[in-house]
């Protein structure tokens, strides 16, 4: 996603102006008395990063009367979250970069990344716990749910039998529940009242699911340029997203099953016949249509919230997460 484009579809200062305050706050909980472990957990905040769920929110605790400090809580928490996944994922993929990086496993070893990673869970927890024990509780809860979706997915890792299941249920529990949560804990910090704090929730579980499909049919049909990494980078690893899933049921299946035979990480020329099976065979444009239901039903929650100014930044966010897509196809 396009930092200047969303800002664009958000227009409200107060939440940009929350938004610092969120990066400065990232500074101070990544902050330790021991040097190295400062350097260790501040260094993927020094690589950059959209700060999404943070900027989630901070939208949607706009949904309250009188937004203060505490979303800005809210959205270092998030993040603090995302971060300490980040650094755990990249142990267990063996990932050697990171946000244009090199990965903190590859530049120490997977011990200092995992401890790290801990460091920030811990930190997320600390600077939620002003916000309450319902707060600190939904992140535990999140986190659990991440680490219930990452052990599914390397459960299915390279299974080319495993149907459409697993894979929706790894989405909603390794991308949409942290985006649930982000925008929850926002409307929850910000004052929002249960019918509001409700509907905001589910808007973001379905902009989540939406957000990782349209996500994985980018990996299909966008060029490196686009990605910022090179094309088919899951299907090369053994993960088996929705397009790819839908070729092994299609007529090219024992085709697709084939090229997916061998050991992983597979070589780059079965790799790019994958990609141009579920390319010619419509198999990306029938996942992107998921997407899209499911970005309708992010707009069918919002019918619960009243019109305005925030309903329709709701809307435009759902909207941009398939614009993006038609973007990087041209």
């Amino acid at each position: 996603m396009d930092r200047p484009v969303v800002r664009d579809l958000i227009p409200i200062e107060r939440v940009w102006v929350r938004l610092e305050a969120v990066e400065a706050g990232l500074r101070r909980a990544t902050t330790s008395e021991d040097p190295f472990l400062t350097r260790i957990a501040q260094h993927l905040l020094e690589a950059g990063g959209k700060r999404y769920r943070p900027l989630l929110a901070q939208v949607a605790a706009e949904l309250g009367a009188a937004p203060g400090e505490g979303p800005v809580a809210a959205g270092v928490a998030v993040e603090l979250v995302h971060l300490g996944s980040l650094y755990h994922d990249d142990v267990i993929d063996e990932a050697s970069s990171r946000r244009g990086t090199v990965s903190v496993n590859a530049n120490w070893s997977n011990t200092v990344a995992i401890l790290a990673g801990d460091f920030l869970l811990a930190r997320a927890s600390e600077t939620a716990a002003p916000l309450g024990i319902e707060a600190v509780t939904l992140l535990a809860r999140t986190y659990a749910d991440l680490c219930r979706g990452q052990i599914l997915e390397l459960q299915l890792m390279g299974d080319t039998e495993q149907g459409t299941d697993g894979y929706f249920r790894v989405v909603a529990l390794k991308t949409a529940s942290l985006i649930r949560t982000s925008a929850r804990l926002g409307a929850m910090a910000g004052g929002a009242g249960p019918a509001e704090v409700e509907a905001v929730s589910r808007w973001a579980h379905e902009v989540g699911m939406a957000f990782q499909i349209a996500d994985d049919v980018l990996d299909l049909v966008a060029t490196e340029e686009f990605l910022g990494k090179p094309a088919g980078s899951d299907v090369k690893e053994g993960t088996l997203t929705l397009p790819v899933l839908y070729a092994l049921e299609g007529p090219d299946g024992a085709e697709v099953r084939l090229l997916l035979a061998g050991g992983r990480p597979y070589p780059p020329e079965s790799v790019a016949q994958v990609i141009a099976r579920a390319r010619s065979g419509g198999h990306a444009e029938r996942a992107l249509e998921v997407a899209r239901r499911h970005t309708a039903a992010a707009a069918a929650a919002l019918e619960a919230l009243p019109p305005g100014p925030i309903n329709r930044v709701l809307h435009s966010l759902g909207d941009y997460l398939i614009a993006r897509v038609d973007q990087a196809r041209g």
